[in-house]
Parts: structure tokens; C-alpha cells; sequence
């Protein structure tokens, strides 16, 4: 029986980012589901059941840290671990993040996608 495939949703604005995340995470055997802005973020959350969200903060619309809170208020999205995925790499955005509930604060440029995967399935026990 083959296994069922993890689902990840980002929510990121910057198409470029969001395909070099899709080709690589399909690669990798995840399902992928994209949001391009707050408020889409916090529906398909709810609507897709991802298995772990990646959360850029600077959002059109809602930016990440309300779509953070929106998730995390909901009893139905509220367990799904989100990984910021950001620019911000000031001390005080990434408290802001995790005492919001993020699992993990990945600063973009800090981080290659090859890490950003690793630190994916490692959470997904994969």
C-alpha cells in the first residue's frame, strides 16, 4: 500500500519562491497548495487540511502574523505546524511569531530550499 502524501500549503505573495517551492516539494512527493495572500491562506487552510503550513509574513491583504493567529484561533487548523518563511529577520518578529504558535522561523535568505525541506520531513517524520 503506498503511503499517503503530505500535503503542504504556502502562503506566499512571490510567485518565484512559490514555484521553486512547488517543483521541489512535488519532487520530493508532497502534495502542494498554494495561497498568494493572507486571507486566501487562512481558507485553504481550512479547506485543504494541509499537513503543515509555510508562512511568508509580508502579505497582501492580512499580512502573516493575522493569518498566523486566524489559524491558530481555529479549532480545525489550529494543530497544523506552520514554519515562517520570511524576510524579517529582526529578534523581535521572530518572538512575535513563535509565541503565536510557529513551529520554526526560517529567514529566506539564511536558508537553502534543499534545509527548508529537510526541516519539512524531519517534522512530518518522513
Amino acid at each position: 500500500m503506498a503511503k499517503e502524501k503530505k500535503k503542504i500549503l504556502i502562503i506566499e505573495d512571490d510567485e518565484f519562491v512559490r514555484k521553486l517551492y512547488r517543483e521541489q516539494l512535488q519532487h520530493e512527493g508532497f502534495d502542494f497548495v498554494e495561497a498568494i495572500n493572507g486571507v486566501e491562506g487562512v481558507e485553504k487552510a481550512r479547506s485543504e487540511h494541509p499537513d503543515l503550513i509555510l508562512l511568508d509574513l509580508m502579505l497582501p491583504k492580512m499580512n502573516g502574523f493575522d493569518a498566523l493567529v486566524e489559524i491558530k484561533d481555529d479549532k480545525t487548523t489550529k494543530n497544523i505546524p506552520i514554519f515562517v518563511l520570511s524576510n524579517l529577520g529582526q529578534q523581535s518578529d521572530m518572538q512575535i511569531a513563535l509565541a503565536l504558535g510557529t513551529e520554526d522561523y526560517l529567514i529566506k535568505s539564511d536558508h537553502r530550499l534543499s534545509e527548508v525541506v529537510k526541516r519539512i520531513k524531519k517534522r512530518l517524520g518522513q
